[in-house]
């Protein structure tokens, strides 16, 4: 059964053992090496348990990639002072988005999509959608509200929101992909993201 032909069913008391089980083996497998078998065991739970809640593999491991992106995206707004001039809420955007970037689950994720997307490019647009396109639009959100209070100057918030996003990965995100280094220390990234904001408030800034 595809992934257009049934909904996920998020209630039940065995749904969170499903996708805990799930998000282990797929971290450990990756989505082509995970088996449902071997999900269905770490998660404590029957095959057809599973299948009641996730008929596809693909809708699980989507599953598991939303309510991570969820969660991550709570957990950058609660860092966040809407009313703090533009530099401080930049700052502490910047920090989150590296720090979500760096991490283990999303490198993963990353990677499994980037593996699988010419045999299921569907994993590819969905996890973009629940991940950095949420937060493309609530740094846009962010960004159409300091205009509005004339702390920032900005036509296309679009464009302005990926600008910040890439500018954020400078250095950072080749060296991740590539291999060279899975960890980066406070220094590195604060010259990230001082640079960032910087760059960011020199072309936007009111009194660019």
């Amino acid at each position: 059964m595809t992934t257009t032909t049934k909904a996920v069913i998020r209630t039940g008391r065995k749904f969170e053992q499903v996708l805990q089980g799930a998000r282990q083996v797929f971290m450990t497998d990756g989505f082509e090496g995970a088996s449902v078998d071997d999900i269905a065991k770490v998660a404590g739970v029957s095959k057809a348990t599973l299948y009641s809640y996730f008929p596809d593999k693909r809708l699980l491991f989507m599953e598991v990639a939303r309510c991570e992106c969820d969660r991550q995206a709570d957990e950058a707004l609660d860092l966040a002072d809407f009313n703090a001039p533009p530099r401080k809420i930049l700052h502490l955007a910047g920090q989150k988005m590296i720090e979500i970037l760096i991490s283990e689950f999303s490198q993963r994720i990353f990677r499994i999509c980037v593996g699988e997307s010419e045999r299921f490019p569907e994993l590819g647009r969905e996890f973009y959608q629940t991940g950095p396109m949420m937060g493309r639009q609530r740094l846009g959100d962010y960004l159409r509200g300091s205009c509005a209070r004339g702390e920032l100057r900005i036509e296309d918030f679009d464009l302005a929101a990926d600008q910040f996003i890439e500018l954020c990965k400078v250095d950072i995100f080749p060296r991740l992909i590539f291999g060279i280094d899975t960890e980066f220390s406070k220094d590195e990234i604060d010259r990230v993201v001082d640079g960032a904001v910087d760059m960011f408030m020199a072309r936007y800034g009111a009194e660019a």
